[in-house]
């Protein structure tokens, strides 16, 4: 959340930042609440003054036996109208907030500009697409074969978007997991946790998934409570309403987790395989920095996303997204795109992890505090979060990346030890 002083004294700058994501920004109405909230706040500083003020007369006039009936009436009278001030800025304050949960963060000035994903700049590439003797098959297409993934008996029990994975498919996922896991851990100095999967509304409001994007969640019935989209959720929310002490950032968390969307926007895309699922796997990474720092944590964590694929073999590329591109909550996103060679029609590179820098936004919305000094104010921290990578898109990518034209499939060395030595999935 953008916070109202920035926005009032930046009027211009914040209009334009929003034009260039392709958000509307009522600013007219900004300026309306903003100006109510203001007069209410300055009549009542006012009216308290004023009361402070007579308290002190009704009090020497009693001290000296003198009347002081007509004072204490104006007291009250001015008491009781500045409860009903106090009642009329909370309202004030309530629909501002209103208003600026709704405004998008602003992009950082080294974003580039543009409308859409056509207009994101591609910054790197690591490996080469591996040349097949032979037409590579899709993932979908070789799990069935080997016996590993089955979509028909998952939309029986469930409906379609869901997957089952047996025998060696499992084996493959959990030893991704894993893996992934003891790199970020043992390497990159993660603190892994388990959160909760099912979280409430407020922790939804604090990333920004709510009011926004409440169509893409699924909820309980009962207990008003969501199962997470992503473990950016919980994982920001650690440290809800917290000061964090001088000295402790940054903090680095990783979590694995089952995520779960509803994908309501995505109708007719990828409807085969794995890449778009109402559940699937994600090792996810999140960072609590001083906001002198947040950019450099960004790349870093963005490398160490990176060493992901890097250990797996799997070629990828690193692209910057524009402004029209951002998700609602990010400043400044990488995505990295793995080399998928079974994806029609003759090869893509498709996204595997996003990761953004939110600057103070979820902070700001979530009450996340630090003091950077002993005796300093508090400030709001930066808050980041990225895929260290999607645990499915992952699978995948093994999958049609390490295919033989028998139809079985390669291990890549780095998830051996996690499958007891196996170098091969067969038919």
């Amino acid at each position: 959340m953008l916070d109202a002083r920035f926005v009032r004294d930046n009027l211009d700058l914040v209009q334009r930042c929003l034009r260039d994501r392709g958000a509307t920004f009522d600013a007219a109405a900004f300026q309306d609440l903003d100006a109510s909230r203001r007069r209410l706040l300055t009549e009542v500083e006012e009216l308290k003054h004023r009361r402070n003020t007579v308290s002190e007369e009704v009090g020497r006039r009693k001290r000296k036996r003198q009347d002081a009936e007509a004072l204490i009436l104006e007291m009250r009278e001015v008491g009781d109208r500045v409860k009903r001030l106090d009642e009329e800025v909370r309202a004030c304050e309530d629909r501002m907030r209103a208003f600026l949960l709704q405004v998008p963060n602003l992009p950082h000035a080294s974003v580039p500009v543009g409308a859409d994903s056509a207009s994101n700049v591609e910054v790197r590439r690591w490996g080469e697409p591996r040349q097949f003797e032979f037409a590579p098959k899709p993932h979908w297409e070789l799990g069935e074969v080997l016996g590993i993934l089955d979509f028909e008996r998952a939309s029986r029990m469930a409906q379609a978007r869901f997957a089952v994975l047996r025998g060696l498919g499992a084996r493959l996922e959990r030893a991704l997991i894993t893996f992934m896991l003891d790199l970020h851990t043992r390497e990159h100095g993660y603190t892994e946790v388990f959160p909760p999967l099912l979280v409430n509304a407020d922790a939804m409001l604090g990333t920004g998934q709510l009011p926004k994007f409440e169509e893409e969640l699924f909820k309980t019935k009962d207990e008003s409570l969501y199962m997470i989209p992503t473990a950016e959720v919980p994982l920001t929310n650690l440290h809800r309403e917290e000061v964090l002490a001088p000295g402790t950032l940054p903090r680095s968390y990783v979590a694995f987790t089952p995520c779960f969307r509803r994908e309501a926007g995505s109708y007719g895309k990828d409807t085969r395989g794995l890449i778009r699922q109402h559940q699937f796997n994600k090792v996810e990474l999140v960072k609590f920095a001083e906001p002198g720092a947040s950019y450099d944590a960004l790349e870093q964590m963005t490398h160490h996303a990176e060493a992901v694929l890097q250990r797996l073999g799997l070629p990828y590329r690193v692209v910057a997204l524009c402004t029209g591109d951002l998700g609602q909550a990010s400043a400044k996103t990488y995505d990295l795109e793995v080399w998928l060679p079974g994806q029609p029609p003759d090869g893509a590179y498709r996204e595997i992890s996003s990761i953004s820098n939110c600057e103070a936004f979820q902070a700001r919305r979530a009450n996340i505090r630090y003091r950077p000094a002993p005796k300093a104010p508090v400030e709001f921290a930066h808050t980041l979060n990225g895929s260290g990578v999607a645990v499915g898109r992952a699978w995948v990518a093994v999958l049609e990346n390490y295919q033989e034209a028998d139809g079985s499939v390669r291990i890549p060395e780095a998830l051996r030890p996690y499958l007891d030595g196996l170098e091969r999935i067969g038919p």
